[in-house]
């Protein structure tokens, strides 16, 4: 679809080498498919033309804020507010850049000039408009507890639970009873801006292999746009998760929430959550298990498109093909149950279905219930108790062939599915522990095995079971590279292209199959380390960090 507007818009430039919005459409194009250094080019060549030309600055300042370069980011919105003083969508981004930074008082302020700027009578209300009081409010949060270590405080526990509700939901601010957080404190001031040669040699050589590791979780697939900022807060966090696994396996405690005790599954998950947090303000990454009672009682839903329309998910294209033979066999095991007679006639039609568009067609000519479109439930067997299935994803299919069908693929988040995915969790992760210990006193590969094996399962459950808002992927990467590092072993390869984590875990049967054919690359150390490097394991390294973190990112 993108490789098509992209010749489009060339073609165009070559009848007219100076069509400003052909090289503003060209450099969007480029940056859905995630190629910045295309999107950037051609963003400038728009710029040279009309350097106040306001869309190109807010795309540009858009994409630069996406891919973690903050500073660069405020440039555009500046001089995009400088031309025009009311566009929502530049001081919206303005205000996050500055709080995404650190800068509290200028990015509250800048939000505080989208909120009162109320839609007029019968207009429809801007994104920005009705995101924008839940920035305000979490970055009063953020100030707030600037100076408190990141340990000594948990987001899911201090705010309302109907604002958690709300802001996960993408809901409109109407939250009764609502009290807000505190306004900005004078004797809190703003992170000041920080120089990497500041820092000590062991924090530099901290930082700079968080920004390899990181690196290694980026996704080689058309629509991922790498961002910077984000390697860095999850290679961070894959440091953080080792030391902690670490310290647990050799009989440590580990400092949460204010108190000193043994760490759980959800503390090494959440070590990767908090860091996720801190690398982008916008997003609400939070436990749903934590919302209001009565939420959780209706189920959240994970939602992606793979189709709508003529609109194709391009990130999730090279899973197509499995997911539709995942299809078909859902499909012969249901005819095999309830229509035995009709079983090969249906086998045979299948043959022939070589795209998803073309399964419906099939169904409603065998199932007469399939008039609007089916669903098809994958199932995920338990570890704990052999026999036991939970409830994994739900693919649905709509519409017809002609240009209106809904492709889609959801994960719904309900109460009790969340407590059977939970008590399989902290089976592993008990098994996890005693195996890690074991291994600290070990010099047998096999023990590094086992604890490997256990550890991909443990995220293979938590990624079929989705419990965060946002970012369920990303921390499970961090989590896994985290405590492969604390066993002894370290991830040296990147993602092949093509793949997605979450849709390679969701895409196999049963743990056992994930583990033997996960595109994770361990490269083995021979000895299990009884300790980190140093200077990758220093707890000061690590609080230096936490403390007033927002500084240190671009």
């Amino acid at each position: 679809m993108y490789g098509g507007a992209i010749e489009t818009f060339k073609e165009a430039l070559k009848l007219k080498s100076d069509f400003i919005d052909a090289y503003k459409s060209l450099g969007q194009a480029y940056r859905e498919l995630g190629d910045f250094e295309s999107a950037m080019e051609s963003f400038q060549k728009a710029l040279m033309l009309n350097q106040n030309h306001i869309q190109s600055l807010q795309l540009r300042g858009m994409m630069l804020y996406h891919h973690g370069s903050l500073q660069e980011a405020i440039g555009n919105f500046k001089r995009c507010l400088q031309l025009e003083p009311y566009n929502e969508v530049c001081q919206y981004m303005k205000g996050l850049s500055h709080v995404a930074m650190g800068q509290f008082y200028e990015g509250i302020k800048a939000q505080t000039k989208v909120m009162l700027n109320d839609p007029l009578l019968g207009q429809k209300a801007s994104s920005e408009y009705l995101k924008v009081k839940y920035l305000r409010e979490y970055s009063r949060y953020l100030h707030s507890h600037l100076d408190i270590p990141v340990a000594e405080y948990n987001v899911d526990q201090d705010l309302p639970g109907n604002f958690k509700n709300h802001w996960a939901k993408n809901l409109p601010f109407l939250i009764e009873d609502y009290e807000e957080q505190p306004g900005l404190q004078p004797h809190i001031k703003d992170v000041l801006p920080q120089n990497f040669d500041s820092y000590s040699s062991e924090v530099q050589k901290l930082i700079c292999t968080a920004d390899h590791l990181g690196a290694l979780m980026q996704y080689d697939t058309p629509g991922f746009l790498p961002n910077r900022r984000i390697h860095r807060a999850m290679g961070l966090a894959t440091l953080e998760v080792m030391q902690a696994m670490h310290r647990t396996w050799s009989n440590s405690k580990v400092r949460v929430n204010g108190k000193t005790r043994q760490m759980q599954w959800r503390d090494m998950f959440d070590i990767a959550v908090k860091w996720r947090r801190i690398a982008d303000p916008d997003q609400p990454v939070l436990w749903l298990d934590q919302m209001p009672a009565r939420s959780l009682s209706r189920g959240f839903n994970n939602h992606i498109n793979l189709i709508r329309g003529q609109i194709i998910n391009i990130r999730y294209l090279a899973y197509f093909d499995n997911i539709l033979d995942f299809i078909k066999d859902r499909i012969l095991v249901y005819h095999g149950a309830y229509n035995p007679r009709g079983l090969l006639e249906v086998r045979q039609a299948l043959e022939n279905v070589n795209k998803v568009e073309d399964l419906l067609p099939i169904m409603k000519q065998f199932n007469s219930k399939t008039r609007d479109g089916f669903t098809v439930n994958s199932k995920v067997p338990s570890m704990k108790d052999l026999g036991k299935e939970y409830d994994g994803f739900t693919i649905t299919i709509t519409g017809d062939r002609v240009g209106n069908m809904l492709f889609s693929v959801e994960t719904q988040t309900t109460e009790e599915r969340t407590q059977q995915y939970q008590s399989e969790i902290e089976s592993i992760y008990k098994d996890l522990t005693a195996k890690g210990k074991t291994l600290m006193l070990s010099t047998e590969l096999g023990d590094a095995d086992a604890v490997c094996n256990l550890i991909l399962s443990l995220v293979y459950y938590f990624c079929n079971l989705m419990p965060l808002s946002r970012g369920s992927s990303v921390v499970a990467y961090s989590v896994v590279m985290g405590a492969l590092m604390a066993s002894g072993k370290e991830v040296i390869g990147r993602i092949p292209k093509g793949k997605v984590n979450k849709e390679q875990i969701r895409s196999t049967t049963s743990a056992e199959p994930f583990i033997h054919f996960t595109f994770l690359t361990p490269d083995q150390v021979s000895v299990p380390p009884r300790s980190p490097p140093t200077c990758l394991c220093s707890n000061n390294n690590m609080s230096e960090l936490h403390t007033r973190i927002l500084g240190c990112f671009f």
